[in-house]
Order: C-alpha cells, then sequence, then structure tokens
C-alpha cells in the first residue's frame, strides 16, 4: 500500500500467485478484456518466446473510494517456472493481497504445493502474517478430465480456510469472482490500516 496524499490516491497491489501454466496470465488478461477501458492500463507482458512468463504481467485499473482515496489496484503475475524463485520474492514487495491460482489437473499436485510453500516462506520474509493475509484460493482448469475434487484441493493447500472459487480461467469463469473477493478483502485491511 502507497498512499500519495497530494493526488488523493492510494496504491494497492494484488498479485496472482501459483505453478506455471497454471492460469495466471489468463486470469489477467480476462480480466483485461472484461474491465471497462476507461478504468484500466494496457496490460505489459513480459514474456519468453515460448508464451511464459518470465518477470511478471502487470495492469493497473481504478474503482471506487477509500476514505476519499482513489484506490488504484496494481495486478501483476508472478512467473511460476523453478528457476524464477527470485523474482516471485521481489515482485511481493509490498503486497496487499494475493490470489493463488492452482491447477487443479492431478499432475500438478507437486508443482501447486512448491509453490504455496515458496508463497508462505516470501510472505513471512516480507513480515506478513499468513494466516491474517488477504488470500484468496481459486482452483483452476476444473474442465480438465482429471481435474482433482475440490475436497482433495482444500484438504491439501488452503490450510489457511480462506476463501476458495473453481474456475476455468479460459472461459472466465471464476475469474472475476476470485478477483472481486479480493479486492474486498485488501479494501477492508486497508481501510482499518488508514
Amino acid at each position: 500500500m502507497f498512499i500519495n496524499y497530494g493526488l488523493n490516491q492510494i496504491d494497492l497491489k494484488i498479485v496472482y500467485y501459483g505453478p506455471g501454466f497454471s492460469g495466471k496470465t489468463t486470469n489477467l488478461e480476462w480480466a483485461h478484456n472484461n474491465i471497462d477501458p476507461s478504468l484500466r492500463s494496457d496490460i505489459l507482458n513480459l514474456k519468453t518466446k515460448e508464451d511464459r512468463t518470465i518477470f511478471f504481467d502487470f495492469m493497473q485499473f481504478e474503482v471506487g473510494k477509500i476514505k476519499g482515496l482513489t484506490p488504484k489496484f496494481n495486478l501483476y503475475t508472478v512467473p511460476g517456472q523453478d528457476i524464477y524463485t527470485v523474482s516471485r520474492k521481489i515482485i511481493l514487495n509490498g503486497v496487499d493481497g494475493i490470489i493463488y491460482v492452482a491447477d487443479s489437473g492431478e499432475d500438478r499436485m507437486r508443482d501447486n504445493l512448491f509453490t504455496l510453500i515458496d508463497l508462505v516462506k516470501n510472505l513471512r520474509a516480507n513480515k506478513h502474517q499468513v494466516e491474517e493475509f488477504p488470500i484468496i484460493f481459486q482452483y483452476n482448469k476444473r474442465d480438465l478430465p482429471r481435474a482433482l475434487p475440490v475436497a482433495t484441493l482444500r484438504k491439501t493447500l488452503n490450510r489457511f480456510n480462506a476463501p476458495e472459487f473453481e474456475a476455468c480461467a479460459m472461459k472466465g469463469e471464476g475469474v472475476f469472482e476470485s478477483l472481486k473477493t479480493a479486492i474486498e478483502l485488501v479494501v477492508n485491511r486497508v481501510t482499518k490500516l488508514v
């Protein structure tokens, strides 16, 4: 959170976190394509030739007011590949909320767990109380034939009893619900601090 009283503006940061190919960039792109262009920035993608995120994706939009301040929500994705663990830590600096995008595929549980452990470690390194931090779990790719049951994903990943959503980001299912809930949690937390 960064407050600019001269501009009556508050910058808030929400990060999509999860393993590679879980749907973080797809979430951001779907939101970008469905938010009023007058309220949002262009999307910035930094990708490899193979269409994989190498540092982050970014979009900004504004909506509503918080105690007279205009909130600017900065949405980032992190690269999911193991070689970018340092990048993920850097991107979490100043984070106000997380949307953890888990891949529902049966063969992806190890990747989900690895990046979740990485997230918890990085949040703690940034002095955040993980159990009280605004985190949303999004179980993406629910349309896969080998998608794990939500109960299995919940038991394995959502140890914080955080809000959770089923999603198919390619179709836009669960994208706005996840984002809206993350925004509500962030705003509720920030309102107490401002």
